[in-house]
């Protein structure tokens, strides 16, 4: 395997799994901890669902950066030469800066909600009427930012699946060209 194949699949498999478990998790895991037996366990559920798979994000995350460095050495020569990669490459860094930025933000909500693993909840981004109102606060942010990852993830995929047909060896000597006349 190729420095450059790796480094793609680091990037892709990272970013699959980023974007698929937060996907998941918004769609199905917060509704879901609502059939607990009571509010608190409803918080609990959740609570424990997100605490395990944060471990499994770090490293999904971990995969598509180094990937994507990887991914920028390789191809260090297209992004000077070849019309149109410098400014890809300048949009997936800042969406990628952007789900990093919403992705721990999330993180320090979560870890909010956590603190009081039997905190009463109707799903796990809905407070009850007795949540405290700190955490309640949090869930309310969390709500809206479940949605933010996937959708900011989403379009890096997108935007990925556009680099590589910038990679293809038509586009590669169109953009040279382009480049060159200007």
């Amino acid at each position: 395997m190729t420095r450059s194949t790796f480094s793609r699949s680091l990037h892709d498999l990272g970013l699959s799994a980023w974007f698929g478990g937060t996907l998941a998790n918004a769609v199905s895991l917060n509704p879901a901890a609502s059939a607990a037996q009571s509010p608190a366990d409803t918080g609990a559920v959740a609570n424990a669902g997100w605490d395990r798979w944060t471990p499994v994000n770090a490293a999904a995350i971990g995969a598509h950066l180094v990937g994507s460095l990887g991914q920028i050495k390789g191809n260090t020569g297209r992004i000077k030469g070849q019309q149109g990669v410098a400014s890809m490459a300048l949009a997936k860094t800042g969406l990628t800066v952007a789900a990093l930025g919403v992705t721990a933000y999330s993180r320090v909500l979560g870890r909010k909600v956590a603190e009081q693993s039997r905190v009463p909840a109707q799903s796990g981004t809905m407070p009850a009427s007795s949540t405290p109102p700190e955490v309640a606060a949090a869930q309310s942010q969390l709500r809206l930012l479940q949605w933010a990852v996937p959708a900011l993830t989403g379009a890096l995929v997108v935007i990925s699946a556009f680099a590589g047909e910038q990679e293809r060896a038509s586009e590669v000597h169109k953009g040279i060209l382009g480049r060159a006349i200007g």
